[in-house]
């Protein structure tokens, strides 16, 4: 049981302790106001806003789920997401920064301490002495007078969040870089089926050419003119097998997990299959909500704040050890209110003389680095305005290129097969036909790179532009 004394006390350390605690008013720290965009407010080269695709604001809220449309694809993508190493890094990077802010903050807050304690001793005159306390107080604790303990906690604060954000630009590019991996995969298949069925027809037309040599009817020099197709989708079948064997390894090391064959691709898909379209009418305002460009304005922010504690160090510093509580020479009436109050209040101020100018040096510096995040946050914009305009770029001629190489691989084919058969009705030369199967073989393998191409800006596109941020909700590591 408490006394009324105690009670009265324990008030008056608590309102004193509070009223110190909301001494300090504001920091030190420059208000913070966002830089101007550096850079155009439109791209040049913006897809056709008549392409049904997603709106700026949908491009960032639509999950990747619903951008990719490939199942296979879709589940590589999750295995992925729970098992690349370097992502798990990234996510352990944001737990300790959590915990850092945590820390920090805790700095805010005095440490309130409680014990008993009790002392026995005899004297000269042979008494015996017993005495018994009950305390509770705080030691140490710097009153934030000038938002120096404010400022910190704002610098881990920002730090904290920046290491949120570059774990959701890392969740983005992993999504991209394994979407870009299975397709090259993909696209190496439909290069090896297309040279082993070249190859195949090759290996007929020199069998034919053999036995026309035999005849007499062809030539040595068309049965040279046969191998050399026949040996060239040879060569190209042995570096394209060898190719998809690294596509699948590297996409092992992405997902960092075994998975099914079954998720692998046999052939590009079609691309309406595989994902939406690309966005229309984007403005470069987007891009402030880029993840890596968040990150660089946290890192900038984290750094303002510290300007604020480098300036509050010029200022005194006022510290607070304080502590109340009972006493009795029987521990019992510690714990029933027949004890005596005790308590003991140690303020200390200590102002800032003579450094040697570490804290002109210190405040310098802390300006310097501001500068310098400054500079990284409007180049993070710059960067990610270059790397949109370029995919930009691309989108607005792929369908053109794509078109045009599609119109070429028909015209090559009906030229092969034209040539094909004038040369079996003796109308035209052995040349010409092997002539038009090379042409034929290599718009072919052009049209498989362009398909791959253009698969690929889709997934670039949606990325550089943050897409589905707003799904991508970090959870802790530890969850």
């Amino acid at each position: 049981m408490i006394n009324s004394s105690q009670t009265v006390f324990s008030a008056k350390l608590l309102s004193i302790v509070g009223a110190l605690i909301l001494a300090g008013c504001g920091t030190l720290a420059p208000d913070y106001s966002r830089s101007k965009l550096p850079v155009s407010n439109q791209w040049e080269n913006q897809p056709s806003t008549q392409i049904q695709g997603l709106s700026d604001q949908q491009a960032m809220e639509v999950p990747w789920q619903s951008f990719i449309q490939e199942p296979r694809l879709v589940q590589i993508i999750e295995l992925a997401l729970s098992s690349n190493r370097s992502l798990q890094q990234t996510l352990a990077a944001v737990d300790a920064a959590r915990a850092t802010y945590r820390i920090q903050k805790a700095d805010l807050y005095p440490n309130l301490n409680a014990g008993l304690s009790g002392n026995r001793t005899k004297s000269s005159s042979g008494n015996i002495a017993t005495t018994y306390e009950a305390e509770a107080g705080l030691s140490g604790y710097e009153i934030d007078l000038f938002g120096k303990i404010r400022s910190l906690n704002t610098v881990q604060m920002e730090a904290y969040l920046a290491s949120e954000e570059t774990a959701k630009a890392t969740k983005i590019t992993l999504i991209g870089e394994i979407a870009n991996a299975w397709l090259t995969l993909a696209a190496d298949q439909n290069q090896l089926s297309l040279a082993q069925e070249t190859a195949a027809n090759s290996q007929k037309t020199m069998d034919i050419t053999k036995k026309r040599l035999e005849l007499g009817v062809d030539s040595r020099i068309d049965l040279a003119s046969a191998e050399t197709v026949y040996y060239n989708a040879r060569s190209d079948m042995a570096s394209y097998t060898t190719q998809v064997s690294q596509d699948i390894n590297a996409l092992q090391l992405l997902v960092g997990a075994q998975f099914d064959d079954n998720l692998l691709p046999v052939g590009l898909p079609e691309s309406q299959s595989l994902v939406s379209d690309v966005p229309a009418g984007l403005s470069s305002e987007v891009l402030l909500q880029r993840p890596d460009v968040l990150a660089a304005e946290h890192n900038l922010k984290s750094a303002n704040a510290n300007i604020g504690v480098a300036r509050a160090a010029f200022f005194p510093t006022l510290s607070l050890t304080a502590t109340g509580g009972v006493a009795s020479s029987v521990l019992a009436d510690i714990f029933s209110g027949g004890a005596s109050s005790i308590w003991s209040i140690a303020p200390s101020l200590t102002l800032p003389i003579f450094d040697g100018g570490a804290n002109e040096a210190n405040l310098a510096y802390t300006k310097a680095q501001q500068r310098k995040y400054l500079a990284a946050y409007e180049y993070a914009i710059q960067n990610a305005f270059s790397e949109v305009a370029d995919a930009l770029a691309r989108r607005a001629t792929i369908q053109q290129q794509l078109h045009a190489q599609e119109a070429l691989v028909a015209a090559a084919s009906r030229s092969y097969d034209l040539s094909l058969a004038r040369y079996e009705g003796g109308v035209d030369s052995f040349q010409n036909a092997l002539e038009a199967q090379r042409t034929m073989y290599s718009a072919r393998q052009s049209l498989i790179t362009t398909r791959l191409t253009d698969l690929d800006n889709r997934i670039t596109l949606y990325r550089v532009l943050g897409g589905g941020v707003a799904e991508n909700v970090i959870v802790s590591s530890e969850d």
